[in-house]
């Protein structure tokens, strides 16, 4: 049975792809690494929300505890209107880094059950890493189990947020528009090529 080593954000974008690829064949161990989140209580929220569908799913998962949202602010400082692709290849590249040293077949990541996630950039930052690393990226389309997946992660009582994770997607979400555009290059905080 091919392994595949499954980065993933919180429990309710795992809802969808764990069940999917264990349908496939697979055999699946979880990733989570994610020092994009903000603040560190909603990173709290998150990895527990993870912990308790690990339990309902029966899913093996190593917990990254080396949350660093400062390593995130250097690497797209400057670069914000491409924030997510560097968040992407951030968690991405760790997560191949990861497969190759637990000897994997592939690699994926629960980024692609997002609707709002960038599928050309994820796929394109996935295969690059997968053959720095020697392990192939497993793309998916889960966008089709996104309805699916927030309903299920509803009746399993899972935590769900509001925001993709980040300091920009919280302002995205909360803040008036007004405000975003006084703060941060208005561009730069306009979400492009979803």
């Amino acid at each position: 049975m091919e392994r595949v080593l499954l980065h993933i954000c919180c429990g309710p974008c795992a809802t969808y792809p764990v069940p999917k690829l264990r349908e496939e064949g697979f055999e699946l161990m979880g990733y989570f690494y994610n020092p994009n989140i903000h603040p560190y209580t909603e990173y709290t929220k998150r990895k527990a929300g993870l912990e308790q569908y690990a339990q309902i799913a029966d899913l093996k998962v190593i917990y990254d505890e080396s949350y660093n949202p400062v390593q995130y602010f250097q690497n797209i400082a400057y670069r914000e209107s491409r924030r997510c692709f560097f968040c992407y290849q951030m968690r991405l590249e760790q997560a191949a880094h990861i497969a190759k040293r637990g000897k994997f077949d592939y690699f994926t990541s629960t980024l692609l059950v997002s609707k709002y996630q960038k599928h050309n950039w994820i796929r394109e930052i996935g295969d690059a890493v997968g053959h720095k690393y020697g392990v192939p990226f497993l793309y998916r389309d889960f966008r089709e189990g996104f309805k699916q997946s927030g309903e299920w992660s509803r009746e399993m009582g899972l935590y769900r947020q509001q925001y993709c994770g980040c300091l920009y997607s919280e302002m995205e979400r909360y803040a008036p528009r007004d405000l975003i555009k006084g703060l941060f290059n208005a561009k730069a905080m306009i979400r492009e090529d979803k």
